[in-house]
């Protein structure tokens, strides 16, 4: 199915799925408030005074199942893969719940929260089991597959057969076929009217763009859609798109995520984490200041250029945890150099203060760069960023993929190993990890991760 098609029904299924976690807070509440007497000898709170936590449930409960992976399932797909997705997904929700009780000291009976996960989960997988039994019904399957003539020379069928007919997408069911290098326009038409498809698929290399242009124009004289497998160029990593620019088609090659509700999903989180860490820890701030001032001559601060989204260079900030002329000296260091490749790492760095020492251990230097993530620079997960002139001095440039996402905080490297890691090609692909397999998801846990790591002070130099 085409990508846009499948979004749109995803998003349709999205709200479809908003509504029943909103009704299956309502249902647990009215079901449970029966009884809630009898057990605690007074009557439940009315539910009117919690129906604004639908603003909260219905556009945040599609975004949990997203990110754990329950709208790229097939639908007839594996049960099991279902539910678990489903199970993680209503558990997220209703611990989302719990944590807006313990915030706002809200009043509702613990009781419904504890059994909206299972209502939740209740009213979900009864919503799966009508859409499958649904699927497999004639009106289901009219509504959902659609068909098609695949029309393309023979080598680009054989091509087309060898990476679908194995795995062909549940929506599309193959009809007919047509050699472009037999037959012309006429015989397509044939196949028109005789197998009545919903669109043809058209594959061939650039050579036959005449032969390409004349189906075109006859299924558009029918009334018949189109779809163009422009696989002329074969990216390696890059991901194609389709899109329009004034009017005009475009391809789009791009290796990483676009745009989307995660994405906005994840900046939103930088900012809240960034803004709450600096107003709860504001007293840790000044703490830290305090004792760079009086046990070291110098700022409190150190700024350095680092290069950011897509090399473009900015000031992060740290508490400085060396000597005031530690840049002057590291190239005395230099032959000292624990890391392969561009990174300078140093066990022991004579340039380290006292307090510096501890600060490095515990990662408190970098707390100020939640300055950099409000400001758009960096984000809370995300491949730490280098120097400029480190940069520069990158031997492979497949390393500046790396570039390609905003820098972070923390990432896979931070929690496998951080500076017990001396092989710089090995940071890189724990970096390239993230970028290829990012989500929210991941995002969250390597969050949860990186907090006991930070806490031992695992690996740091």
């Amino acid at each position: 199915m085409l990508r846009k098609r499948q979004q749109f029904r995803a998003q349709v299924h999205q709200w479809k799925d908003a509504a029943l976690f909103a009704f299956a807070l309502w249902l647990t509440h009215v079901l449970w408030a029966p009884f809630h007497h009898v057990v605690f000898g007074r009557e439940i709170e009315p539910f009117k005074e919690f129906i604004w936590l639908f603003l909260v449930i219905i556009p945040g409960a599609p975004l949990v199942l997203e990110t754990v992976g329950f709208y790229q399932r097939s639908v007839i797909g594996s049960r099991r893969d279902a539910y678990y997705q489903l199970a993680k997904g209503c558990f997220l929700v209703t611990l989302g719940l719990v944590l807006m009780m313990f915030v706002f000291k809200l009043q509702l009976a613990r009781i419904v929260i504890g059994l909206y996960g299972w209502t939740c989960f209740l009213v979900m997988a009864a919503s799966e089991e009508i859409t499958r039994a649904i699927y497999k019904t004639r009106y289901g399957q009219t509504q959902m597959r659609r068909r098609f003539i695949v029309a393309a020379t023979p080598e680009d069928m054989a091509a087309f057969d060898r990476e679908f007919d194995q795995n062909m997408p549940d929506a599309i069911e193959v009809v007919g076929r047509l050699d472009l290098q037999q037959s012309g326009v006429g015989e397509l038409v044939r196949m028109l009217h005789e197998k009545a498809p919903n669109g043809v698929i058209l594959a061939a290399k650039h050579t036959y763009f005449g032969q390409i242009e004349t189906a075109i124009q006859a299924c558009e004289l029918e009334g018949v859609e189109v779809w163009l497998l422009a696989d002329f160029f074969q990216p390696q990593i890059s991901q194609t798109n389709i899109d329009e620019f004034h009017g005009k088609p475009v391809m789009v090659f791009r290796s990483v995520p676009d745009e989307s509700w995660p994405r906005l999903a994840k900046t939103v989180l930088d900012k809240a984490i960034a803004g709450a860490a600096l107003v709860f820890g504001s007293w840790l701030f000044l703490t830290i200041a305090l004792l760079i001032k009086l046990t070291s001559k110098g700022p409190v601060f150190f700024r350095q250029a680092r290069c950011g989204l897509n090399g473009q260079p900015f000031m992060m900030y740290k508490f400085r945890s060396m000597v005031t002329d530690a840049e002057q000296r590291k190239e005395e260091l230099a032959k000292f150099n624990e890391m392969d490749g561009p990174v300078f790492k140093v066990t022991d760095d004579p340039r380290v203060t006292q307090v510096g020492r501890w600060l490095r251990k515990y990662s408190l230097d970098e707390l100020p760069q939640l300055f950099n993530v409000l400001k758009g620079e960096m984000s809370v997960v995300g491949p730490r960023p280098l120097p400029v002139d480190e940069v520069r001095r990158f031997d492979d440039f497949a390393h500046r993929r790396r570039l390609s996402v905003k820098p972070g905080l923390t990432c896979l490297w931070q929690i496998k190993g951080r500076s017990n890691v001396t092989n710089f090609k090995e940071w890189v692909r724990l970096d390239l990890e993230y970028i290829d397999n990012w989500s929210l998801w991941l995002d969250l846990k390597i969050i949860l991760l990186t907090v006991p790591v930070v806490i031992r002070g695992t690996g740091a130099k």
